[in-house]
């Protein structure tokens, strides 16, 4: 019979016996409200007595076994879960974003959700599963409610990604030799992500990418989940430390790119192409103690078998065509590649120099073929950019955000990681020796750190480091509130060691659940837009001739690079304050004298674009307003749409 239901048993008749004397010096029976049973006899055979009724009657016994707890937290959190989805008020949102219109169920589940992961840790090794469902259902909590919910693309800044799929679909080709404007060339150089995408709109059948656009991030964290347990169980035996790591990773992933990009797939081909690395290339007769398991943590796992010369030849050529997909999919990824396999080599256990070399010649083929024009860009602004590490470590346009909500969600970034690199740095320094046989993990997790110095890669580097370095300091983490029970003796400072991290691991990971929150929908009144406002740029943007300028504060915004192999943009807001303070005195003739002569121009301003630019601090507070009424009102602007949820504007000229 299955859990939690009623096991019945027919016992064999017994003969009837007479009952017991109730006198004082008799031995009474034991009371059924003991909590205290008595001990079976079994020199009557196998299986458990039987209480018979008169005349030596049968009975039946009926045992009811308790509900397995782990299924018990998961059924109660995805009851409580799929009550408050339909109650979240996401078309509503306040300065908070979606923090303060998530139902108190919502909270609840994860709550619960949490509680049954820690309870199912207890039976982790002997059923795993039970963590990897809770680490599956943590995923689907935190990341699902846009996908299933919105009705339009998370991050208007995404639909670019949509556009550039749809006119690989049109014309059939991309043209990476093309100067397009908007940042646009780059996607037409590294174009995987879009070709693969193209393949999946066909094959689904969808109008665009736009239909499943909103569940990247599952699809893409449930691929991940069996990468992270490979490389965790790489170093560590405990299931109860692997788990805890994916778990921290999950709640400690608030980055936000695992959303429809070329990073998210270049990044899950990274974390694949490092697994296989750090499983099978170990050399020969270098792993010293590292196989001796009284020198080794309780918990590590020994290094891995070595391989042969042969056998890691074979898994050269079998990674090349992932390490040349990561080149055809992202910029950023092959050097994050590179550099870890760099701080491989630095070990004895990975000096493999011909993956390094193949890694190596594949990006620059790469970057010296199709990538070539940004790839000459870029090396002109890295001589600007090297050692500029205050710019280089900022987040976004000018990294001032405003408003409650993005105000706390910055403020929650840095807590988490902070947190994150307390924790991993506790656990490098109190665990020593797993620190030694997990050092690989460690150098890829720190390999990313230095280039702050290089570039700020369009205020985004300080995101990609942390992200690339997540992987390694949510295993750390994990190791410092997991403690090491195998092998270990009992005592005084065990004992409190245990009772300290019972406490702690709970502790923490709310801590971190509630860190994952506001880091990751603490802006989301920016990520949301109504279909309205796409349905207005769409318009706009169709009825545009070839080669018009589209203007706008910033490219956040749906649609904003709609047709833009066609069409110009000119995001005049993407500047420091002072100067958008400057342009805000007379915007009609500051933009004027920015189009060129004789260019058809449209101004399109949309409430998306004034959330953006005040939460980022690129105007100041009602800029966005007297931005859209001083052009309403100039004379060198023609209103051609007006909506709640937007303007659009053309340029009409001063006739001489």
């Amino acid at each position: 019979m299955g859990e939690g239901s009623l096991d019945v048993q027919q016992n064999v008749p017994v003969p009837s016996t007479p009952a017991p004397s109730t006198d004082s010096g008799s031995t009474p029976l034991p009371s059924t409200e003991s909590s205290e049973l008595p001990t079976p006899d079994r020199s009557a055979g196998p299986g458990p007595p039987s209480r018979t009724t008169g005349g030596g009657r049968r009975s039946w016994r009926i045992r009811r076994r308790r509900p397995d707890a782990a299924l018990l937290t998961l059924l109660l959190a995805a009851g409580l879960w799929v009550y408050a989805l339909p109650r979240i008020g996401f078309r509503e949102m306040g300065d908070y974003g979606l923090l303060d219109r998530l139902p108190v169920a919502y909270y609840l589940s994860l709550l619960v959700l949490t509680a049954g992961f820690v309870l199912s840790l207890r039976r982790a090794g002997t059923a795993p599963w039970w963590p990897a469902a809770h680490c599956a259902a943590l995923l689907l909590a935190l990341k699902a409610p846009p996908a299933v919910l919105y009705d339009a693309v998370r991050y208007p800044w995404a639909s670019k990604h949509d556009a550039i799929v749809n006119t690989l679909l049109a014309n059939g080709e991309l043209r990476p030799g093309a100067a397009l404007s908007g940042n646009m060339s780059a996607y037409d150089q590294w174009p995987g992500f879009f070709t693969l995408d193209a393949a999946l709109v066909r094959a689904f059948g969808v109008e665009s990418a736009a239909a499943y656009a909103n569940w990247a991030p599952i699809v893409v964290g449930l691929l991940m989940m069996p990468v992270l347990v490979l490389i965790y169980r790489t170093f560590c035996e405990d299931w109860r430390l692997v788990w805890t790591a994916v778990w921290i990773f999950q709640l400690a992933n608030w980055v936000g790119q695992d959303y429809f990009a070329p990073q998210a797939l270049a990044y899950l081909l990274h974390l694949t192409i490092l697994a296989v690395v750090l499983r099978h290339f170990v050399r020969p007769g270098s792993a010293g103690r590292l196989r001796d398991r009284t020198f080794l943590d309780p918990v590590a796992a020994p290094v891995p078998p070595p391989t042969g010369s042969r056998q890691r030849a074979v898994c050269v050529v079998i990674l090349a065509p992932l390490i040349a997909a990561v080149n055809a999919t992202h910029q950023l990824t092959p050097v994050m590649l590179t550099i870890c396999l760099v701080a491989l080599s630095f070990t004895r256990r990975y000096r493999n120099y011909g993956l390094l070399v193949v890694a190596v010649v594949l990006m620059l083929t790469w970057d010296l073929t199709m990538g070539r024009p940004l790839f000459v860009e870029t090396l002109s602004t890295i001589r600007q950019s090297i050692g500029e590490l205050t710019e280089n470590s900022r987040a976004g346009y000018t990294g001032r955000l405003t408003g409650p909500g993005p105000e706390l969600a910055g403020t929650a970034n840095v807590v988490m990681v902070l947190a994150i690199a307390v924790l991993a740095g506790t656990a490098v320094v109190l665990r020593r020796r797993l620190t030694s046989s997990a050092l690989p993990l460690l150098l890829v997790s720190v390999a990313p750190v230095p280039l702050f110095a290089v570039n700020d890669y369009g205020g985004e580097m300080l995101f990609r480091v942390y992200l690339f370095a997540l992987p390694g300091a949510a295993f750390f983490a994990a190791a410092a509130l997991v403690p090491a029970v195998a092998g270990t003796h009992r005592g005084r400072a065990k004992a409190l060691r245990r009772r300290v991290t019972a406490v702690a691991l709970p502790a923490v990971l709310l801590m971190l659940l509630a860190g994952f929150l506001p880091s990751y929908y603490g802006k989301e009144k920016m990520f949301y837009t109504p279909p309205q406002e796409t349905a207005l740029v769409t318009r706009a943007l169709d009825n545009a001739p070839d080669g018009s300028l589209i203007l706008a504060t910033s490219g956040s915004f749906p649609q904003a690079l709609h047709h833009y192999d066609r069409l110009e943009h000119w995001f005049f807001a993407e500047q420091a304050l002072p100067e958008n303070e400057k342009m805000l005195k007379d915007p009609a003739r500051y933009l004027a004298a920015g189009i060129p002569p004789g260019a058809k121009a449209y101004v399109v301003l949309t409430r998306t674009q004034d959330i953006y630019a005040a939460g980022e601090g690129l105007l100041p507070p009602d800029g966005f307003e007297t931005l859209r009424s001083k052009l309403a009102a100039s004379p060198l602007f023609r209103t051609v749409e007006s909506h709640p949820y937007g303007i659009v504007l053309e340029y009409r000229p001063a006739t001489p």
